[in-house]
């Protein structure tokens, strides 16, 4: 049965979460936005994911700066500093006794704000923008770490900037979406997308990556990662490069077709939510020996390492 990276066991505290609105704490069944709000109405915005890893807010100046970038991106003033975020977000966490918390994941949202119609011109907005933090007790489940994924090549290509620019983390996801759909009728877990001339690129939500020995099976593994012209600025991704950098990984941002993922010894996926999890099929090929393989779990190994020396 297809499961995914984002697949959690549900906690009952989360019934009863305390979530941010702009400058309100609301209980969970009163937390809502109106009906005229940009990023319902038309998927105006950027958010970001984060975790909670050992009561510390897990590589938070980067997303931070990256969603200032993205909100710069599309002309979007989310009238608040970087510091009034941060303690908006601490503020919710203490709101739910979560300060010294682990295994929390935040959903925090960002949209231009609610509007005086329906209508797509950001001048029709008449109030600042909305900022939404949602703490949940969340973790991948075990088993995805270690069983791993499946993924299917869909049709639905990542686009380019001139369309939409890929690097956005916006709310309006329906590109990813319709992939992610195309491969859980494929009986898939997660979708493999290609990029406008047919190299990899990305999964529909997380980074893709594989393992390559170029000099034959006896030869150093090598990491391949797309270019990431046509990726979101992967936190965990940019970690990972990070992290292969410093223990005398082999790693490279290339063009590579599905046909040498096809003949990778190793695959895995990343993300802020799981982390690093293996890849064990691409459109029904098993990789490598169908499990989880040592370039994987010595890379998880480092990065939980990582996040305990925050």
């Amino acid at each position: 049965m297809a499961h995914g990276t984002h697949d959690y066991d549900i906690d009952p505290r989360n019934v009863d979460i305390i979530i941010g609105i702009n400058d309100d704490l609301l209980p969970r069944e009163r937390a809502m936005v109106s009906v005229f709000d940009s990023g319902f109405m038309l998927g105006d915005g950027v958010w970001e994911g984060i975790r909670v890893h050992g009561g510390k807010l897990a590589f938070l100046g980067d997303h931070l700066r990256r969603l200032y970038e993205g909100a710069m991106g599309i002309d979007m003033d989310i009238g608040r500093s970087p510091a009034e975020l941060t303690a908006m977000i601490q503020a919710t966490l203490d709101a739910n006794d979560m300060g010294d918390a682990d295994g929390v994941h935040i959903r925090l949202m960002v949209t231009r704000g609610v509007k005086s119609t329906p209508y797509q011109d950001p001048r029709f907005t008449i109030t600042p923008a909305t900022i939404v933090i949602i703490p949940e007790y969340k973790t991948a489940r075990p088993e995805t770490l270690t069983q791993g994924v499946r993924l299917y090549t869909v049709s639905t290509r990542r686009g380019r900037p001139d369309v939409q620019d890929p690097k956005w983390n916006s709310h309006s996801k329906l590109n990813c979406i319709s992939a992610c759909i195309q491969a859980t009728k494929a009986g898939a877990d997660e979708a493999l997308m290609l990029d406008p001339q047919g190299f990899v690129a990305t999964c529909n939500s997380t980074h893709f990556f594989i393992v390559r020995h170029p000099d034959g099976p006896d030869g150093p593994g090598e990491v391949w990662t797309s270019t990431g012209d046509y990726c979101m600025p992967g936190i965990t991704r940019r970690n990972v490069l990070r992290l292969c950098g410093q223990n005398n990984v082999i790693w490279r941002e290339k063009n590579f077709s599905v046909t040498e993922c096809y003949g990778a010894t190793e695959a895995f996926v990343t993300g802020t939510f799981a982390g690093i999890a293996p890849v064990t099929e691409i459109d029904g090929r098993m990789i490598g020996t169908g499990e989880r393989g040592p370039m994987v779990e010595q890379l998880q190994q480092l990065y939980v390492e990582m996040l305990e020396n925050l």
